[in-house]
């Protein structure tokens, strides 16, 4: 017998959280079928604000009368810990029915046999997947834009980037069209996002999480994680997605220590952290004094910050080493372009794939159907020549490793509890920008190092950004320090108190009904003039 969701109090999808709709759907103001109908009825409503979304899963209502009839037998709490949680997915992530798609033209086709198994562990938690959002195509860029999906814009603001590669998870999580979402990360992909649409994301420690079933980049420094509007939610679904623990699949699992494979559950004990005696290093070479209207904002951010962290008990250590200049590290040490044409074929050739579509790395690139942005793929014309055969190769390797020792160096010389940072040093760039400049990412994703990011405020309002545009920090521990490291940035949060909901998204929207099913949503796949679709 399923829940008659007409009879029930209309559910609010605006700001809410895992505990909020929990506690409608436990205490009978509202069915879960209400819920997913209230986030699809927004999503299809607004997604021409943002060109968040590329597709709707069309069995999200479906899934919501089963979880009805589990909650009408009264099995709702044995083990579903997201029961009823609206998710989007980044469209790299396999889940049948839908194709992955890494917003490719190419890739339209492309179906997968089984999900990623870190998406299977959200759905068998009772989490309802509700759309696949939209990317920088492949993931290669900051940007989010792709041949398939569009240019997706900025909440905050209608003539900036949301961040990337996985902008459209976190534009469409700042706009409430679901109440969390799944990222990956290369150099920045999770937390640019996070921190220019007033979200927190998660980074994990390299091998905590299985990247297998995921369109991949880069076999040294990619990540799965997670963006939410808030840290519990953010920590209840690392714990469910490190439940997978070690896979065959996927051998960098192999990595995580048995005492941190032991408890997963890292939402219990969140907010039990204190920020007294906590010493923080403030990475001096992770800021661009340069003045003027992109980065003064960042400053001025950081400068009210820094005094409001110190009042509530932390320790401000200044970190000046050379060693900590994110560009330089980047132009020496990142390994994409060593790694990606291999492991982009090594995934477009697997058995699992079915439907047409390209089957190498060489393939995806000879049909003319790809985005082309100048900078870009200077990148790419150098992976489809370079592999690990390289002789540079093991050079870059040895440099991670010296980069890693001096990390951890620096942290015991400082005694230090986390690293932190702006996550970048300007504001998110504007559409068109030939590249999302001024990240830091790429420390951690070298490192392995675990990286939550949180708000740390926000830029002057503008005529385009009503309420500014949002700054993010980003706090980075050593590795397997994912319980301590989640309570700093809860407190963080807390101290900050940095959540505001993009002004145009709220607004109520009118309920639908879906008597006739889930509708295509509206993509808006133009891409910016400054880039194109075509040769390299």
């Amino acid at each position: 017998m399923k829940l008659q969701s007409f009879f029930l109090i209309s559910f609010d999808p605006r700001e809410a959280s895992i505990s909020s709709i929990q506690h409608a759907i436990f205490t009978g103001a509202t069915s879960c079928r209400s819920v997913v109908s209230a986030h699809l009825s927004r999503a299809l409503a607004l997604n021409n604000h943002t060109n968040a979304l590329i597709a709707l899963f069309p069995d999200a209502l479906d899934r919501a009368d089963e979880l009805d009839d589990v909650l009408a037998a009264g099995n709702a709490t044995t083990g579903l810990h997201l029961f009823c949680v609206p998710l989007v997915l980044k469209d790299n992530f396999d889940f049948p029915p839908l194709p992955t798609t890494g917003g490719s033209r190419e890739l339209t086709d492309s179906y997968p046999a089984e999900p990623a198994p870190v998406a299977a562990a959200l759905a068998d938690a009772g989490a309802v997947m509700l759309a696949k959002a939209n990317l920088h195509e492949l993931a290669l860029e900051g940007l989010s834009v792709s041949g398939l999906g569009g240019q997706t814009v900025n909440p905050y603001d209608s003539t900036r980037t949301p961040g990337g590669s996985s902008g459209g998870t976190g534009a469409a999580v700042a706009a409430s069209f679901a109440i969390a979402g799944t990222g990956t990360d290369t150099v920045n992909s999770l937390r640019n996002p996070a921190a220019s649409c007033n979200l927190v994301s998660f980074r994990p420690t390299r091998g905590l999480l299985t990247r297998a079933g995921v369109l991949p980049v880069s076999y040294t420094q990619d990540t799965v994680g997670m963006i939410a509007r808030n840290l519990e939610d953010l920590a209840l679904l690392l714990s469910v997605m490190a439940e997978v623990g070690y896979d065959a699949a996927d051998n960098v699992t192999a990595l995580a220590p048995a005492w941190a494979r032991a408890d997963t559950d890292y939402a219990s004990g969140i907010k039990t952290g204190s920020l007294e005696g906590k010493r923080l290093g403030l990475v001096q070479g992770f800021f661009n004094r340069t003045e003027g209207p992109e980065t003064d904002p960042v400053n001025d951010v950081f400068d009210e910050l820094i005094p409001l962290l110190e009042s509530e008990g932390a320790t401000i250590v200044n970190i000046t080493e050379d060693v900590y200049n994110s560009s330089a590290i980047s132009s020496a040490l990142d390994t994409q372009r060593y790694e990606f044409r291999q492991v982009l074929t090594e995934y477009l050739s697997s058995d699992e794939l079915s439907g047409d579509h390209p089957t190498s790395a060489e393939d995806f690139y000879d049909s003319g159907e790809f985005l082309v942005i100048p900078s870009e793929y200077e990148y790419v014309n150098t992976a489809l020549v370079s592999s690990t055969s390289n002789a540079t190769y093991p050079d870059v390797q040895y440099g991670i490793y010296n980069l890693t020792l001096a990390l951890k160096e620096t942290f015991a010389a400082n005694e230090l509890d986390a690293f932190i940072y702006p996550e970048q040093k300007n504001l998110v760039v504007p559409i068109g920008s030939p590249s999302q400049s001024g990240r830091n990412g790429i420390l951690a994703a070298l490192t392995g190092s675990p990286v939550v990011v949180v708000r740390a405020g926000f830029s002057p309002p503008t005529d385009t950004a009503p309420i500014g545009v949002p700054v993010g920090m980003e706090i980075l521990g050593m590795p397997w320090a994912e319980p301590e490291l989640l309570k700093i940035a809860y407190q963080v949060d807390l101290a900050v108190k940095g959540r505001r909901a993009p002004e145009w998204a709220r607004q109520e929207v009118e309920v639908m009904t879906f008597e006739d099913g889930i509708p295509d949503i509206y993509v808006n796949d133009t891409i910016p003039p400054e880039y194109s679709i075509g040769e390299l």
